[in-house]
């Protein structure tokens, strides 16, 4: 995986678990389900990388 790509990968991840971490702070059950909808997209982003390089090798 290009280490662009896992870093904007993985920041999704850690930024949707900020999300999450704030609404369960609040109270916000929107903020806490968008947190979860991104640290999904990150790690599905990331899986699907890895499936790209592990073909090209």
């Amino acid at each position: 995986m290009s280490a662009g790509k896992k870093i904007k990968h993985t920041a999704e991840t850690a930024k949707g678990k900020a999300k999450e971490a704030a609404g369960k702070a609040v109270g916000n059950e929107g903020l806490i389900a968008k947190g979860k909808a991104e640290q999904v997209k990150g790690d599905v982003l990331q899986a699907g990388q890895k499936a790209k390089d592990a073909l090209k090798h």
